[in-house]
């Protein structure tokens, strides 16, 4: 009786072991890894490989078959969550039990001992074996293995046994034949069942074999028909009889009629060559003829004429949009170039059947259509003010968008020469547009992508280039195609995101945000009836009062845009709809109490200004994509060593602003009124809202504000905010952002601004509504902002120079001097 191992056991799915054949497995569950570790540590490095009844992750020992193949562990290697193994199986193994060990499976394993057939020299047993040697052979011979690697592994078995596992490893049979072949210990039933398995798989590559000469034999027939067809027009072309069709004569004649330049007439006149010696049933005449109907739809002369009523233009515009009037009057210009050019032209035309130019007029040429890039926060109307654009010059209007295009035959299109080609976005978009001089909107230029296929910003550096457009070159077209009368408009968020040299060849056109007036009445004019029209409400059955539209604007949006607040009133139109359509009423008026209780508590908590004078809390202004805002810096001394502890997630760029002010007021001690011991307190400067990443220069002074009246014990004027970069030596340096600034500090109740005198300049884009009731303090150097910001020790304010009266006629008198 053979001996009885005790085993890990290493489960397989979808897999059968057989002995005497190396086998790579891959192993990765963590209980067949403890396994196979364990077997590692053992002296002979064997495990008992035994098959799944299932395909399941998890391995029991009532899932395992129960003859398996004791194998050994010739080969190890570790990959990624992985371990790849090379198993040698050894011999064929009955599991007597099968139990759980550490987390791992282990086997108590008995030999199966084969059943040799009674006479091995029997000629019937020795003429199967030959048998399934040789339908091995010619399996493998099918299935394309060299006859070299065939007979050196046929021949290097004697052992019947041995050949029937070997053949039986290779077999293309699921893993329950393969098991079952596993199980059959006799030798000669064995051979038969393998031998069985080899002549169905010869017989399924026979049918393959029979399939695929069938297959090229009808493709050869259809050779032979395109040849026939093929000899049979040009028989027919010797006898003058045309066998084009109506469709292709029909573009012939569509060809013939268009104005093309003379190297798109040349290349259409080769195309339309080619398909008249083309096989029409060939996938070539297809490709051709796709070609020439994309050239027949191009608009090559078809042009739109301009509307040149300045009056009418400026009226389309101010009806589609609030606002934006740097934009409107960039296009009011282009509009009056055009008009004078119009009218020097007519001056100057020849009277009829003159030929020539009249002198003084030798360049008539079109001008170059401007490209405009229109750059700002979203929901500002950039992308919806170019439609307007293209109604109010009565042109075409064209639109794609750009965002994730990754691929510079986006732009370009793919050459013909690969299977599927197609033109361009730019060229689709001319053709859709049906017209030379559409307006054409490349929408989220900032958002183009890059990667292996190309960069499709760089292929647009030609389209928007007003020097080289007129040759624009598409892959897919391969002659030029003039662009110069389109006008391009790009939108996007952040100039960050465009390439510099494309960024070159556009003319920058900023859209800023809209004040809380503007979106008063932004929403009065066009979101208000846009949503009761879509709510299905009407006008006779709700009535929102103004002051009702800004409480939403001011407690339930907070963006640069409108779309959240259109988002806003539509919710409040579906409200009242809801009330109406169950019978609660049969018309609603929505005040501002009202807001509240139909769209809930406010959803934004804006910063309003303080109440009161205090010491060490100093008022700043800050700048948002989503418009501007004030903050409160807070300084607190203690007793300490003179240290400086700044908190608020502050940037480094703040943290510097910080200690610069701090050196200054030590610098400056005597002139500011501050003891020498103060210093040798511990300060603490803290900007609220610790868990929002802060950074920027424009706080220095409001930090030196703080410091300053910490240390001095004398209050900040807590109707004064401020903005200004700050120099070691105290000077106050421009920011950006001035009038998303400017508004914010008025939104929260800000009656007195202090800003640097370099940036007074840039008031002149606050309304002037708002200019009106604001006090602009212009400062040059941190003195003059304590003497506006700090009241001196008795508690009484100094006097103030401001560059504004409040309720004056003119509000910024001494700007432009």
């Amino acid at each position: 009786m053979s001996e009885i191992l005790t085993l890990p056991v290493l489960p397989l799915r979808e897999t059968v072991l057989f002995p005497g054949v190396p086998s790579p497995i891959r192993v990765g569950r963590p209980a067949t890894l403890r396994a196979i570790q364990a077997a590692t540590e053992s002296k002979d490095r064997l495990v008992f490989a035994v098959a799944q009844r299932e395909n399941v992750d998890s391995a029991t020992p009532e899932s395992l078959f129960t003859i398996g193949t004791v194998a050994r562990i010739n080969q190890m290697q570790r990959g990624r969550g992985v371990l790849q193994l090379l198993l040698e199986g050894e011999r064929r193994g009955i599991a007597l039990r099968i139990s759980e060990h550490e987390k791992h499976l282990l086997a108590m394993v008995r030999e199966a001992e084969e059943m040799q057939p009674t006479d091995p020299k029997d000629a019937a047993f020795l003429g199967l074996a030959r048998e399934v040697r040789e339908r091995a052979a010619e399996l493998g011979r099918r299935a394309g293995l060299a006859e070299e690697v065939l007979l050196q592994v046929l021949q290097g078995i004697d052992e019947p046994g041995q050949l029937a596992d070997l053949v039986a490893s290779h077999l293309e049979v699921d893993c329950g034949e393969q098991q079952a072949l596993l199980e059959t210990l006799s030798v000669e039933e064995r051979l038969r069942r393998v031998l069985v398995h080899v002549q169905r798989q010869i017989g399924v590559l026979e049918a393959q074999e029979d399939i695929k000469s069938r297959v090229q034999q009808e493709l050869g027939d259809r050779q032979r028909e395109m040849v026939l067809r093929e000899q049979l027009r040009a028989i027919r072309e010797e006898l003058g009889e045309s066998d084009d069709g109506e469709e292709v004569d029909e573009l012939r004649e569509k060809l013939r009629e268009l104005e093309l330049p003379a190297e798109a007439r040349k290349e259409v006149d080769r195309e339309l060559g080619r398909l008249g010696r083309m096989n029409r049933e060939s996938m070539e005449y297809q490709v051709v003829r796709s070609y020439l109907e994309t050239v027949a739809e191009l608009p090559w002369s078809e042009r739109s004429d301009d509307h040149l009523d300045l009056n009418q233009a400026a009226e389309i515009l101010d009806e589609d949009h609030y606002g934006l009037q740097e934009v409107k009057d960039r296009v009011l210009e282009f509009l009056s170039v055009r008009h004078l050019r119009a009218a020097d032209r007519a001056a100057v035309t020849p009277s009829a059947g003159e030929g020539d130019t009249a002198p003084g007029n030798p360049d008539d040429r079109t001008p170059h259509a401007p490209i405009l890039l229109f750059a700002g926060p979203p929901g500002t109307g950039k992308t919806s003010i170019a439609r307007s654009i293209a109604r109010a010059m009565g042109r075409e209007y064209v639109r794609i968008a750009l965002g994730g295009a990754r691929d510079e035959a986006d732009i370009r299109g793919h050459r013909r020469t690969y299977v599927g080609a197609m033109p361009g976005r730019i060229l689709k978009g001319m053709k859709q547009a049906g017209t030379k001089n559409p307006v054409f909107l490349l929408d989220e230029v900032d958002k183009l992508g890059v990667s292996y296929q190309g960069d499709p910003a760089s292929a647009l550096l030609e389209v928007l280039d007003p020097a080289q457009n007129n040759a624009f070159v598409d892959h897919y077209l391969g002659v030029p195609f003039d662009l110069s009368e389109v006008l391009f408009i790009a939108t996007a968020n952040f100039l960050q995101g465009i390439p510099g040299p494309l960024l070159d060849r556009m003319e920058k056109v900023e859209f800023s945000g809209y004040t809380e007036g503007e979106k008063l009445e932004i929403a009065r004019r066009y979101l208000l009836p846009r949503q009761v029209r879509d709510n299905a409400v009407g006008n006779d059955r709700i009535e929102v009062t103004p002051g009702a539209i800004a409480e939403v604007v001011s407690h339930y949006t907070r963006e640069a845009g409108v779309r959240q607040l259109e988002r806003e009133i539509g919710r409040l139109c579906r409200k009242v709809a809801r009330r109406i359509a169950a019978g609660d009423a049969e018309s609603v008026k929505v005040e501002p109490d009202d807001v509240r209780g139909l769209l809930g508590r406010p959803k934004m908590h804006p910063e309003k200004a303080s109440r009161e004078d205090q010491v060490g809390v100093a008022t700043g202004m800050f700048y948002t994509p989503v418009g501007g805002d004030i903050m409160f810096v807070e300084v607190s001394t203690m007793r300490g060593k003179g240290e400086l502890v700044l908190t608020g997630q502050l940037g480094d760029v703040m943290k510097e602003s910080a200690r610069a002010a701090w050196s200054y007021a030590r610098a400056h001690s005597a002139e500011l009124g501050i003891s020498d011991e103060e210093f040798d307190r511990d300060v603490h400067v803290h900007v609220p809202a610790g868990a929002i990443p802060k950074d920027g220069p424009s706080a220095g002074i409001t930090m030196a504000t703080a410091l300053v009246s910490a240390l001095s014990g004398r209050a900040v004027r807590h109707q004064v905010s401020m903005t200004g970069e700050l120099t070691l030596s105290g000077r106050v340096l421009p920011i950006g952002g001035v009038k998303e600034k400017v508004l914010g500090a008025v939104r929260a109740g800000i009656a007195e601004v202090v800003l640097p005198r370099d940036n007074v300049a840039d008031l002149e884009d606050i309304p002037e509504e708002v200019r009106r009731g604001l006090e602009i303090h212009p400062v040059d150097t941190l003195a003059e902002v304590l003497d506006v910001a700090i009241l001196p020790g008795d508690g009484h304010e100094p006097p103030r120079r401001s560059l504004t009266r409040t309720g004056s006629e003119e509000p910024f008198e001494g700007l432009r001097n």
